[in-house]
């Protein structure tokens, strides 16, 4: 009879995963599913329930991170973080020692230093966006090749 709580949980976990898509009750059902599989050998209750907790474990452990760097790869970045990387025009002479700077990056204004404090990009120059710290764009002027 505890087969079939087993098989039940384990269909109950994917219903949720499907639902969710979160990537946290799969590596449960794998559990369950082995905890189902003890529980058809004769396996005691102890030595299922012990199943489904060590390969839940090792599931989650063990490969989630592969799971979700597999599975992130396709998110695209949204607002600000998917500026990094891209080019906009200086629009107003970069001076991170003056606290001065513009750049234009799609259509938007932003302030913009540089990494180096005595670096200073001349209004009309491109620059590459590096990260973004608070309002500012942290920029280079862009290599020429």
């Amino acid at each position: 009879m505890e087969s079939y709580y087993w098989i039940i949980l384990f269909l109950v976990l994917l219903v949720i995963e499907a639902l969710t898509m979160g990537l946290t009750t799969i590596w449960f059902a794998g559990g369950a599913l082995v905890a189902f599989l003890v529980s058809l050998l004769g396996g005691s209750f102890a030595l299922q329930i012990t199943a489904f907790l060590l390969v839940s474990i090792l599931l989650l452990v063990l490969t989630r991170p592969l799971a979700k760097k597999h599975f992130n790869q396709f998110i695209t970045p949204t607002n600000a973080q998917s500026l990094i990387g891209k080019y906009g025009l200086v629009i107003e002479e970069i001076d991170t020692l003056k606290n001065q700077g513009r750049v234009e990056v799609k259509g938007q204004e932003w302030a913009a230093r540089t990494k180096e404090e005595q670096r200073i990009i001349e209004k009309g120059k491109t620059v590459e966006i590096l990260e973004i710290k608070g309002v500012h764009l942290v920029v280079k002027e862009r290599e020429v090749k």
